[in-house]
C-alpha cells in the first residue's frame, strides 16, 4: 500500500472495564475521582489532546456502556474529536479486542491507553503516534529504572524469597501507555496471539509475539499508573501543580 493511500487517521482504546481492586473497595478505579473529575475523563482528555487523535474510543463494563456514555456527556471535552463507548469483556484484552473491532475502516494508527494513566503529557502521545507514522509496527513510551531490580524465585507470601539473578538496569525499560500500533499489525496480534489467564496486560507484548518490532520511545514521569492509594496522592499532587502552573 503506498503512503498516499494509507489512512493516516489515528484513535484511541481505553480498556476501562476493570474492577481495580488494590486501590481498596469503592467505585471502579476508572471512575475514582481525581481533582474532582473521574480518571477515566482525565485520560480520555489526554488523548483528545493530541491534535492526531481523531476518536477515542472507550471501552466500559460490559454492563456499565450506558453510564459511561452518561460520564462522557457530562464533563466537556474537545468537539474536534469524535467519542464512542462500547462493551467490554471478562478481561482486558478481550476489551481491547472489542474496541478494535469498533473502529472505522480510515483509521490506520491505533493507541492503546490505561484509563489508570490519567496524566499522560499530550507530547508523550504525540511522540508514539509520530514514530507509529514513521514506520514503527508498535511503539511503546518508556522510562529508564530508578531501582535496582532483582529477578526472585517467588515463594509464599511475606516469605524471604531467593535471589535468581540481577539484570543489568541500563537494559530495563519500565513500560507506560498510549502504546501505538500500526492498525493490521495489532489486530494480527489479537488474532493470531494466543494469551492464557488475565489475559495480555500489554499490547506490545503480543506484537513481540508476532516477530514484529517494537521500539520504545521516551515516556514521562507524569504518566504513572494509579493502582494503589499511595498512587492518587501523588496523582492529585501532580493535578494541583498543574492547576496552579497553567490556570485551569
Amino acid at each position: 500500500m503506498s503512503d498516499q493511500s494509507r489512512p493516516h487517521r489515528t484513535a484511541a482504546v481505553i480498556p476501562a472495564a476493570g474492577r481495580g481492586v488494590r486501590l481498596g473497595p469503592g467505585a471502579p478505579k476508572a471512575l475514582r475521582a481525581l481533582g474532582g473529575t473521574p480518571m477515566l475523563i482525565h485520560a480520555v482528555r489526554a488523548m483528545a489532546a493530541s491534535r492526531h487523535v481523531s476518536l477515542v474510543v472507550v471501552v466500559a463494563p460490559p454492563d456499565g456502556a450506558p453510564g459511561v456514555r452518561s460520564l462522557l456527556d457530562e464533563h466537556a471535552l474537545p468537539e474536534r474529536t469524535d467519542f464512542l463507548v462500547v462493551p467490554g469483556g471478562a478481561t482486558r484484552q478481550e476489551s481491547v479486542r472489542l474496541g478494535l473491532d469498533a473502529l472505522p475502516e480510515d483509521i490506520g494508527v491505533v493507541l492503546v491507553h490505561d484509563a489508570a494513566r490519567p496524566l499522560v503529557p499530550v507530547d508523550t502521545v504525540d511522540a508514539v503516534i509520530e514514530a507509529v507514522r514513521d514506520g514503527a509496527p508498535a511503539v511503546v513510551p518508556a522510562l529508564p529504572l530508578a531501582d535496582t531490580v532483582k529477578e526472585v524465585e517467588p515463594g509464599a507470601p511475606g516469605e524471604p524469597e531467593p535471589v535468581l539473578s540481577t539484570p543489568v538496569r541500563a537494559r530495563l525499560r519500565a513500560v507506560q501507555t498510549p502504546q501505538g500500533f500500526d492498525r493490521d499489525t495489532l489486530m494480527r496480534a489479537h488474532e493470531e496471539v494466543a494469551v492464557s489467564g488475565e489475559g495480555a496486560t500489554d499490547d506490545a507484548g503480543m506484537v513481540e509475539r508476532l516477530g514484529a518490532p517494537v521500539v520504545v520511545v521516551p515516556g514521562h514521569e507524569e504518566a504513572f499508573k494509579v493502582t494503589r492509594p499511595l498512587d492518587l496522592v501523588l496523582a492529585e499532587a501532580v493535578l494541583a501543580r498543574r492547576r496552579a502552573n497553567d490556570g485551569f
